[in-house]
């Protein structure tokens, strides 16, 4: 059986990749997309680890609560991208500062 510790320390690997992710890449909006999602799995993987170690389910519905919420975001996240490349030609994060109001 894995010990809990293997768990976590994949899970803060998995996490501070993503974090890396969003600081070294603020150009393109897919690659940070990606590391936000990175981001929530890692936090899915400690929640399902410290569910199966405690014995307890209520990590479980929060994964499914986080999947939930992530599947949503990444769906309004992929639209809002097809229209910025529409109308921008160009998926940088640099030319969305000119939608500011």
């Amino acid at each position: 059986m894995i010990p809990l510790s293997h768990y976590l320390i994949l899970g803060a690997i998995l996490f501070s990749l993503s974090v890396v992710g969003i600081f070294l890449n603020r150009k393109n909006l897919v690659i940070l997309l990606m590391a936000i999602e990175l981001m929530l799995l890692a936090v899915n993987l400690n929640f399902i680890a410290f569910s199966h170690y405690l014995g307890d389910i209520s990590g479980q519905v929060f994964v499914f609560f986080i999947l939930t919420v992530a599947a949503a975001e990444s769906a309004i996240g992929l639209a809002i991208l097809v229209v910025v490349f529409r109308n921008r030609n160009s998926i940088n994060v640099e030319d969305l500062s000119e939608l500011k109001g």
